[in-house]
């Protein structure tokens, strides 16, 4: 007798029974992200409480006239932080399992977004003498020993959120990106899936554009303040964002148009997931810091603006895509676990 299984499940809660409890490997994880979280949380508190640890006497992050508005950012970063050991937690522990697949795979897309170029960057600046020891704007702006501290810790908390949260996605949604591009099924999607990718490359050439520039020491399109103190750490983390642009259009465009038949559906995935993360992330937290300064010479130009704002919408229609995608294979999934297969049908409903 054919049974009739639950509607496809992308981005609803599987049917888990009695979950093992997390292993050591997890736990231990899951102690590094708190550890990397607590020096960045403790500082921004300090600050916010009117402490100046780690800001020199003459940093304009002590001028009067911003208190307010950096009080708000550090609160704002203090929860963006605070959300990093929300997501450990669901990692980890076995009631992580059932929650909605939306409220793991969206914050975490985000977080991912965030941390990937500062894990890449940083290390980097280093190398070529930046980083920590960037201009001498960024050595007024806050104490040597901060970036450190900020940014070391960033890179922890991302390899521990990605120690956790691969095998989590493995064994939670792994089968919808099993197989190789080849092996693809026909879609009555594919001439709006190719459309979006063509435009999502068409409009990121815009922010690549602008980014690839700045990477190469070009002040076009900067505010007066930042054509000014620009340095190597900015023409690392310029041309950084650029590849994970760059990264995010590709991998879209090879699921789009089945390119590279051979290649594991698992790397442009991966690659449209990190990419479209940074290009959202960070596109909308430079908005945020740009409308917050109204200092002419150091507020965002209308170029910034617009490759902030393309950023984002990239970053999204991207999202929006690879969602719609992983949508599909799993209502595929589903139909093909219909009929007399005596596989659990809480096995095969759950995405």
């Amino acid at each position: 007798m054919t049974q009739t299984s639950a509607p496809p499940a992308v981005f609803a809660a599987p049917a888990v029974s009695g979950p093992p409890s997390a292993p050591h490997r997890a736990r231990v994880l899951f102690v590094i992200a708190v550890a990397a979280c607590l020096p960045y949380i403790v500082l921004k508190i300090v600050w916010i409480c009117g402490g100046d640890t780690g800001i020199p006497a003459d940093s304009v992050l002590l001028d009067p006239d911003r208190k307010t508005a950096l009080r708000l950012a550090n609160g704002l970063t203090v929860l963006m932080d605070a959300a990093v050991l929300g997501l450990a937690l669901l990692l980890t522990r076995p009631w992580g399992r059932r929650v909605p697949a939306w409220l793991l795979a969206f914050p975490m897309w985000l977080a991912t977004g965030l941390l990937a170029p500062i894990m890449v960057a940083f290390p980097i600046q280093l190398v070529a003498g930046a980083g920590s020891a960037g201009t001498a704007e960024s050595r007024a702006f806050l104490d040597p020993w901060v970036f450190g501290v900020v940014y070391g810790g960033f890179i922890v908390q991302g390899l521990a959120l990605g120690g956790l949260f691969v095998p989590y996605a493995r064994d939670r949604w792994g089968r919808l990106w099993r197989g190789r591009i080849g092996e693809l099924p026909d879609s009555p999607l594919a001439p709006a899936r190719k459309a979006t990718a063509v435009a999502a490359a068409a409009l990121a050439l815009c922010p690549l554009t602008t980014q690839l520039l700045w990477a190469s020491g070009s002040a076009a399109g900067l505010s007066e303040d930042l054509a000014q103190d620009r340095g190597s750490d900015m023409y690392v983390s310029q041309g950084v964002g650029a590849l994970f642009g760059l990264a995010a259009v590709t991998g879209l465009l090879l699921l789009a148009f089945r390119a590279r038949p051979g290649l594991r559906l698992a790397v442009p995935l991966a690659m449209a997931w990190t990419g479209s993360g940074v290009l959202t992330g960070w596109g909308g937290w430079m908005t945020l810091a740009s409308l917050a300064v109204d200092d002419a010479e150091a507020g965002a130009t209308p170029v910034m603006h617009l490759t902030y704002s393309v950023q984002m919408t990239v970053g999204l229609l991207i999202l929006t895509a690879g969602a719609h995608f992983l949508a599909e294979r799993a209502a595929s999934s589903a139909v093909s676990g219909n009929g007399t297969s005596s596989t659990p049908r809480s096995e095969r409903s759950a995405a």
